[in-house]
């Protein structure tokens, strides 16, 4: 298998010149669990933006950083839970799922990807808020004479989340903007996919599960040393003005 004919498939999908023809079952089956699966994917999109956002001034912005941290995970393990669900379905052989068959290969390579790093880099964030500033510059171990602690796997996992994410919204935004976005503007809708209010009401969950986490978290948690050690990890031509 030769380069092109691996990533024709991924640029067809990407652009929506072609998409997989998912049956809707009295369910919702792989139709309803591709529009789900959509939707919490521009959910997640849209607070991946804004904690992108608040690295440009982290020093002002840390409790939204945390805040938005937080308010991720709910969403990502919704979409964790949504893309596995159609993944155990197909190799299990369900015959809608088997159907609709499987992504093209190097998305079925970089999905795990996507989550693992996306897990990641919310666990590392997660540990650094429960053991606070100090317990995140912390030794963990020792690699080529250079020590790893909270702080840097944090940081670490940020980056590799960045590479598999940012490939991963290339090939995916336009494939879910249709079955979302345009769908509900569109002035001749497609057939209605059973368990639409079911999904609505999956998301609508989860966005109150990720703001509640976010407020709570942020009003138990004392983020005075976080402002305190930005402040102090800042290059000195940012200090000394």
């Amino acid at each position: 298998m030769d380069i092109r004919s691996l990533t024709e498939p991924v640029v067809a999908e990407a652009i929506g010149r072609t998409h997989r023809h998912d049956e809707a079952l009295p369910g919702g089956g792989p139709a309803g669990n591709a529009r789900l699966t959509a939707w919490v994917g521009l959910v997640l999109l849209v607070l991946f933006a804004a904690e992108l956002f608040t690295l440009l001034d982290v020093r002002g912005l840390v409790s939204w950083h945390v805040a938005v941290g937080i308010a991720l995970i709910p969403p990502a393990l919704v979409k964790t839970g949504t893309t596995g669900w159609r993944i155990m379905r197909y190799y299990t052989g369900n015959r809608p799922y088997r159907r609709s068959g499987p992504p093209p290969v190097l998305l079925r390579v970089l999905g795990p990807l996507v989550v693992l790093t996306t897990l990641a880099v919310l666990a590392t964030g997660v540990l650094l808020i429960v053991i606070g500033s100090s317990g995140g510059r912390q030794t963990l171990a020792t690699v080529a004479g250079h020590t790893l602690d909270l702080t840097f796997l944090h940081k670490a996992t940020f980056v590799l989340w960045i590479g598999a994410t940012g490939l991963h919204v290339l090939a995916r935004l336009v494939p879910a903007m249709q079955l979302t976005m345009v769908r509900l503007t569109s002035r001749r809708p497609a057939g209605a996919v059973p368990g639409r209010y079911r999904r609505g009401g999956v998301i609508a969950v989860t966005l109150v599960a990720a703001a509640i986490a976010a407020v709570v978290t942020v009003a138990a948690v004392d983020l005075s040393a976080w402002h305190a050690r930005v402040v102090r990890d800042r290059p000195a031509r940012f200090t000394q003005r």
